[in-house]
């Protein structure tokens, strides 16, 4: 779905995944400090929205997302995972229920096979899942923003911002009155920063929750009853995860940054040193310069100098060995 927003001045398309909205508008470390000094907005439009109706929406989530939601308060932010019966990652979920209605937003084209498999599990629970995304588009608004949000409009309120579910007919009248517009991009590289990770982007096919320090913040452990959560218990209790994600700090003399799926190896082993891992997710950032999110391998020494690529990497602890 293409937005409208990319007729904005200097707008620059986005491509890949984030295709629809604008990568940015002209001037990229400029978005980025205005997103941090709490201005702007962000073009969300993209990303899928879905509702679930009825007097059994909680209680019946509960029972299939790794989050515990079945007293989640109106208004209040949350997120969850769906794993498959092996414990691997298939959906990311941004909740907030209004007291009537859960919305989520989830990755673009993800949410018709969310929906399908919601479809599946209703039984004989009172819930009407719903496919929002031709008539509401997600806005973000920075922590500390002081913009206006129109009457009615469902928010989901986080440490890093907010979520606006605006009526997709209102974006190009609220764009008009909520600038200055940031790209995706400088969306990202703030994600980055906070290493918080994307489904995606840092999951692949055998991703768990573990790996990526979705434990506590997606999943909450002292519930059950959800698919995949014997391997959740089982990791946590008896184990560890086979790789962990890490903050990369890049070499900045570099032109290119790696790319999505670039092997990193130790530095001191050489151009032929066994790969170890691979970046997720790399992004230029207006005072940190190029940084990244990477997934290696559970006993990579946290200390020891990596290479991305043909890119020199310095490795900052995310989630622990």
């Amino acid at each position: 779905m293409k937005s409208p927003l990319l007729s904005l001045p200097g707008a620059v398309p986005a491509e890949g995944v984030d295709e629809g909205v604008a990568a940015h508008y002209g001037d990229l470390f400029r978005e980025q400090r205005a997103l941090a000094d709490g201005t702007g907005f962000v073009d969300l439009s993209h990303r899928g929205v879905v509702t679930v109706t009825g007097e059994d929406r909680l209680s019946w989530l509960h029972l299939l997302l790794t989050q515990h939601v079945s007293e989640l308060p109106a208004g209040e932010a949350t997120e969850a995972l769906i794993l498959s019966a092996h414990g691997h990652i298939e959906h990311a979920l941004y909740l907030v229920d209004d007291g009537t209605t859960v919305w989520a937003h989830v990755e673009p084209g993800t949410q018709d096979d969310l929906i399908a498999y919601l479809e599946s599990m209703k039984f004989f629970y009172r819930v009407e899942v719903a496919d929002r995304t031709d008539d509401f588009a997600l806005v973000h608004l920075p922590a500390g923003s002081i913009a206006e949000v129109p009457e009615g409009v469902v928010v989901r309120e986080t440490a890093y911002g907010r979520d606006l579910f605006l009526p997709r007919a209102d974006l190009e009248s609220y764009a008009r009155k909520a600038g200055p517009a940031a790209g995706i991009l400088a969306h990202e590289a703030l994600r980055v920063e906070h290493h918080r990770p994307r489904l995606g982007f840092e999951t692949d096919h055998r991703t768990i929750p573990h790996e990526l320090g979705w434990i506590g913040t997606a999943v909450h452990l002292q519930k059950g009853c959800y698919r995949g959560q014997e391997t959740v218990a089982r990791v946590q209790n008896l184990g560890k995860p086979p790789r962990r994600l890490v903050f990369l700090h890049l070499d900045g003399s570099d032109v290119h940054l790696p790319v999505h799926g670039t092997e990193i190896r130790l530095a001191d082993e050489g151009p032929d040193g066994r790969g170890i891992g691979f970046v997720t997710t790399s992004v230029r950032h207006h005072e940190l310069g190029p940084i990244a999110l990477a997934l290696v391998k559970r006993n990579v020494p946290v200390d020891a100098p990596l290479v991305a690529g043909d890119t020199a990497a310095a490795q900052e602890t995310v989630v622990a060995p």
